[in-house]
């Protein structure tokens, strides 16, 4: 196949193909050459599943499925495209011929081309004709987004300050019916969110989102085949359409939605020139009234408003919505630590994975409510998101045998088990996992303390520890060097305890200093 696939778009093939489209279409839509859309679509209906039991796979069985793979030859393929840049030049050169560059092109080429492909190849990159299409809009097929060139304001209350928010305008392009959002940023989150406002705003789904080459939607721009924003593509899976960006020097592509930029500045932005806003609600509450003004308006020659011709011709052509709203996703990559765990650096805490991806390299995709680990793009483990910083948030089944033991662990849980064996154990026990930043090493530490009763009895255990509090000496190690060493049986332990009370018994006649100025 000419080109590699990731699983995601093998689902945009299968969608666009229960569409209606037909594979050059499809091809068209998504920047892939048509065979390969050819080759996939026959191993789609060679399997053994319909296109519906297909779309309904996760990745990676659908990526088990159909394993994606390349069979171009780049650097030769490269090296012919490098050597036409030089045969276009000559073009109109008296005496230019075809034949004579190829012989050319085939004594310099390692592996070249034969002339047939040669011309080919030629013909697909230097057509005859370059001029412009009128652009025929199919009912309900595309919704074209963009954002206008100039910005409104919003003026702080606290200091007076102008602030410049962008406006992001959708259209439909059949019926021109027209949406327009004034939001803070053109980032990703407020694309994400502006185009599914829209999508209700319509009440509705196209086959496809038609965007401009804009950093947060597009990764790297392409005129054949452009990386789509991985949320973005997210965002598109979920609401069941496609994201087909414009092609790079093709005005035509998105002159409707700039057209309908323009007409948005004639009939939102002068009516509001003289309007001041303090926040964006009151703003999009204000642009919403004009917009549907603007809505409403006749078109001259075709005697209905864009409006009517939405709810009349477009809207039944439109997917039904979600049952839920997209939530945006996040993506880190995190390696499971020994204990079973990967860190989560945005909140600072730590989620169990299934003990046997010790040592590997995950992916973390994450929103505002779940925490999912993936590995190989296969999902391992998912959690409910919980903000507290240095948690540990743990599947049991994700531990093993060993480690199940230690689920439990927490501070109580040692004062409880030390205090079995005296005051001054569990006064130990919880000096030693207040002294350390993370609770593991203290835990071990605590339970290797606790175990030295088994072999020093809990009498000396206490006295033990009774002694390290009052040397502030308070650890796994001197404790047990104290016992090791008979310490807490010497002389010298229980004198010190003497040298603590005063010699002078007390008595109602004692005079203190005061006594003697």
């Amino acid at each position: 196949m000419a080109n590699t696939l990731d699983p995601m778009d093998l689902k945009q093939i299968i969608t666009l193909h229960l569409d209606g489209y037909s594979n050059r279409k499809i091809g068209a839509t998504l920047g892939i050459s048509r065979n390969t859309v050819n080759s996939y679509i026959g191993l789609f209906k060679g399997s053994d599943y319909s296109f519906k039991e297909l779309l309904s796979f996760d990745t990676t069985g659908l990526a088990s499925l159909f394993p994606s793979h390349t069979t171009i030859n780049n650097p030769r393929y490269d090296e012919l495209m490098r050597y036409f840049e030089g045969v276009n030049k000559a073009r109109n050169h008296p005496g230019f011929t075809f034949l004579y560059h190829y012989g050319e092109y085939s004594e310099r080429a390692a592996n070249p081309y034969s002339y047939t492909q040669f011309m080919e190849h030629y013909r697909r990159k230097y057509t005859k004709q370059k001029g412009s299409m009128k652009l025929e809009h199919q009912a309900g097929n595309d919704m074209f987004i963009d954002y206008a060139g100039k910005k409104l304001h919003i003026v702080d209350k606290t200091t007076g300050e102008l602030i410049a928010v962008e406006v992001f305008v959708a259209i439909l392009p059949n019926s021109q019916y027209t949406y327009v959002e004034a939001c803070s940023s053109q980032k990703r989150e407020d694309l994400i969110r502006c185009s599914e406002n829209a999508l209700y705003f319509y009440g509705g789904v196209p086959k496809a989102i038609v965007s401009d080459n804009l950093k947060s939607a597009v990764t790297r721009s392409s005129k054949y085949e452009a990386q789509i924003n991985r949320s973005f593509k997210d965002f598109a899976r979920h609401y069941n359409c496609v994201i087909n960006p414009t092609r790079s020097y093709s005005p035509q592509d998105k002159a409707l939605v700039e057209n309908a930029v323009h007409l948005a500045y004639q009939r939102i932005y002068y009516p509001l020139r003289e309007m001041t806003f303090f926040s964006l609600e009151e703003l999009n509450k204000e642009i919403r009234i004009l917009l549907e003004k603007y809505n409403n308006l006749l078109f001259k020659r075709k005697e209905a408003s864009r409006l009517e011709l939405f709810q009349s011709v477009e809207r039944e052509y439109l997917k039904p919505l979600p049952t839920s709203r997209y939530e945006l996703k996040e993506y880190r990559r995190a390696k499971v630590q020994k204990i079973g765990y990967i860190y989560f650096s945005p909140d600072k805490t730590y989620y169990s994975v299934p003990y046997r991806y010790i040592g590997r390299e995950t992916t973390i995709h994450y929103t505002t409510s779940t925490v999912e680990v993936y590995y190989n793009h296969q999902r391992i483990a998912l959690h409910s998101r919980n903000p507290s910083k240095g948690s540990y948030i743990t599947n049991k089944e994700h531990l093993n045998s060993t480690h199940k033991h230690y689920s439990d662990w927490s501070p109580e849980f040692f004062k409880n088990k030390a205090a079995q064996h005296g005051t001054h154990v569990a006064s130990c026990v919880t000096q030693i996992i207040a002294s350390v930043d993370y609770p593991e090493i203290g835990y071990k530490r605590a339970m290797g303390l606790i175990q030295l009763h088994k072999s020093y009895g809990s009498d000396r255990l206490d006295n033990a520890c009774k002694r390290a509090l009052q040397a502030d000496a308070v650890g796994y190690r001197r404790i047990e060097n104290i016992l090791k060493n008979n310490l807490d049986q010497s002389s010298l332990f229980f004198q010190d305890e003497q040298q603590e009370k005063s010699h002078i018994p007390k008595h109602q006649n004692t005079r203190g200093a005061s006594n003697y100025n």
